[in-house]
């Protein structure tokens, strides 16, 4: 059974890599809808992990590798998520929606001794997937049009490691490393012309660095009430990320088929500043196997990158985050649902995207269950992970675009003693 969950880790991995994902048309800038997934664990509690120490053995954290005191078993993780989208612009009153599903996340971790504990995780970073036509007739019947096409995803690959100070301070890494090919296509014309203008911008990535983090977290062992501060940071970037940016004029013989093609302008470029200088803290309370609440404050850095032959600068942002969990009574074994554990959190995030004088950001609410599994219990916490999202983005000022959203995600974690020798047989 083990060997088979490990040869499907591999051939999932395979299919993330080559999968298509949904997202908004904001995704035109920059290296596209940013996923801010970690795990359906910490997306349902509104994002937050950088104060969150997990108060069962079974539960990884990647977005702070120092939470991970309580981490024991080896564990593995496949999560998918189904992205609803729902757009809205005041520009002749147009709408549309955009639905995809996709696999968002494969983890596995485990503990090499009772201070050390390792993972790796596979999943995609960010995406582009649009493509917007626009059309507008002048008095004299000239039909001018615009096209605005992208696609491609970011995936990235981590590998984290948590060391165990004392009881109460610990210390954790992460390499990160980010791959894969974004396109942007910009095509204009109009009834008048026999040829299409095309920008086109092609990015090839390969993008390295790491993140450090802390945490301290106080445990009263005669209320059993803790108190949790986290912080993180992510730098170092080792960056080769090629830009090739084509200004042609050309017609279509058939679908997506040019020719008579003629180059008017083309420029190759290298970048280091793909992922800027990122940075967290939080705060937590909670009681011992009952209830944790946290907060977290998320920084990053704003960006310049190459955008149709030009530069597009992005503002610093930063995202306000806040949730937790509650678990019933995990003892009682009359009521499944008592030993259930309920997660909920909020986001508010100010983006790095101006467009007009407007910021594009973005807010949410977010709920989860974890359902485990019968034979599971506190020590081995293995169930169904199942979350919801809801948020909107954007404005409707200005001509842009509103963008509400659902997101449902689902996952298996399954946890237990592997690789470790028997005592007896």
């Amino acid at each position: 059974m083990k060997k088979i969950f490990v040869l499907s880790f591999i051939s999932v991995g395979y299919f993330l890599n080559a999968q298509s994902l949904s997202n908004s048309p904001y995704a035109t800038y920059g290296i596209g809808d940013v996923k801010y997934d970690n795990t359906i664990e910490t997306s349902s509690m509104g994002g937050i992990s950088t104060a969150y120490i997990s108060d069962f053995t079974s539960n990884f954290n990647f977005g702070n590798p120092a939470n991970n005191n309580n981490f024991e078993l080896t564990s593995i993780r496949l999560e998918a998520t189904n992205e609803n989208n729902y757009f809205k612009t005041n520009y002749n009153n147009t709408k549309s929606t955009k639905h995809s599903t996709y696999l968002s996340n494969i983890a596995i971790a485990f503990p090499i001794s009772s201070k050390v504990k390792m993972g790796f995780l596979y999943q995609p970073y960010s995406s582009k997937s649009y493509d917007i036509i626009h059309t507008e007739t002048l008095g004299d019947g000239t039909i001018y049009g615009n096209r605005f096409k992208g696609n491609g995803t970011l995936n990235t690959a981590q590998a984290a490691v948590s060391y165990k100070i004392n009881s109460e301070f610990s210390v954790g890494a992460r390499a990160n490393y980010y791959f894969g090919s974004l396109y942007d296509l910009n095509e204009f014309t109009s009834s008048t012309a026999e040829l299409i203008n095309g920008y086109e911008t092609k990015n090839s990535i390969k993008n390295f660095n790491f993140t450090l983090g802390t945490s301290y977290q106080k445990l009263n062992t005669r209320t059993d009430k803790k108190f949790t501060l986290g912080a993180t940071a992510t730098f170092g970037n080792t960056s080769n990320m090629t830009n090739e940016y084509i200004n042609s004029t050309y017609y279509y013989s058939g679908v997506d088929v040019k020719a008579g093609e003629t180059i008017i302008d083309q420029k190759n470029t290298t970048s280091n500043n793909l992922l800027p200088l990122q940075a967290s803290v939080g705060v937590g309370y909670g009681s011992e196997n009952e209830w944790f609440l946290s907060g977290q404050i998320d920084y990053k850095k704003g960006e310049t990158i190459s955008y149709f032959g030009n530069t597009f600068a992005f503002k610093d942002s930063y995202r306000i985050s806040a949730g937790g969990w509650y678990l019933p009574n995990y003892n009682n074994f009359r009521n499944y649902f008592s030993r259930v554990v309920y997660r909920y959190g909020a986001f508010y995030e100010k983006g790095g995207i101006e467009l007009y004088g407007n910021s594009i950001n973005k807010f949410g609410i977010s709920a989860g269950v974890m359902l485990p599994f019968k034979n599971s219990n506190i020590t081995r916490m293995s169930g169904l992970e199942i979350a919801v999202e809801l948020g909107k983005r954007g404005t409707l000022k200005n001509n842009l675009i509103n963008q509400n959203f659902v997101n449902l995600k689902i996952g298996f974690n399954f946890a237990d003693k592997w690789f470790r020798k028997s005592l007896y047989n």
